[in-house]
């Protein structure tokens, strides 16, 4: 029986990991299986074992909080208070924005990947931004973006053009459910336009009144633009 049940897992495992774009999120989905794999073992050996191995790693998840990227970044983050204003700032301004929260997996396996996509092709006619939708719940409510893990919503990206939402991923069903889609670096330039949109808000958008605009992919000192901090976050 037990070795049915690991066979079962592991086959969860292999069809979760087709999802996995790096290599943290392969080895966290193998820790995963194998904490469940463990803990079902544990019950049917003894239920107090169970019990006392489920308490550890709730108490371990708890207390240990997944690492958050600080590498170099042009990401702008937002309250709020801050979002709509700044989308309705300049409305010749593209925005791609990144709904998350800390807490998500996804969310933290996908953030150098925007990162390193908001140095290739940030310009002053396109910015890219974030939103802890996690900690600011009143913004996943405007936005329509669920923070239920069980509706696989986060992250989600949404394109701002005009200061009106033109497109999202994942796109959601009928039935109020996110399609399924790869937060991976060749589908998003792919599904954005990321390099036709980058050539048009180059030539469109206003020049930068404090001097030339600097090439796409060299990074601020500071790593990111206004507005919050990671470590406010």
């Amino acid at each position: 029986r037990e070795v049915e049940i690991l066979m079962f897992l592991s086959a969860i495992v292999m069809m979760k990991n087709r999802r996995s774009i790096t290599v943290e999120q392969h080895i966290g989905n193998i820790f995963m299986f194998s904490k469940v794999a463990n803990a079902i073992l544990f019950f049917r050996l003894d239920i107090r074992m169970g019990l006392l191995y489920l308490t550890l790693c709730i108490v371990f998840l708890m207390t240990c909080k997944p690492p958050l990227y600080m590498g170099p970044e042009y990401i702008k983050y937002f309250s709020d208070k801050t979002i709509d204003e700044e989308l309705d700032r300049d409305k010749r301004v593209t925005w791609i924005v990144e709904f998350f929260a800390n807490w998500s997996s996804e969310c933290q396996s996908f953030a150098p990947i925007f990162a390193d996509l908001s140095l290739k092709y940030n310009c002053s006619g396109l910015h890219f931004g974030k939103v802890d939708v996690g900690r600011y719940t009143d913004v996943s409510t405007r936005y329509k973006v669920s923070t239920s893990p069980l509706t696989k919503q986060l992250p989600t990206l949404i394109l701002f053009q005009g200061g009106t939402e033109t497109m999202r991923r994942p796109q959601i069903d009928k039935k109020g459910r996110a399609v399924s889609w790869t937060f991976s670096e060749e589908n998003v330039i792919r599904e954005f336009n990321l390099n036709e949109l980058y050539q048009k808000a180059k030539k469109q958008s206003k020049p930068r009144e404090e001097g030339p605009e600097e090439p796409p992919g060299a990074p601020t000192a500071a790593g990111h633009t206004g507005g919050e901090t990671k470590k406010d976050k």
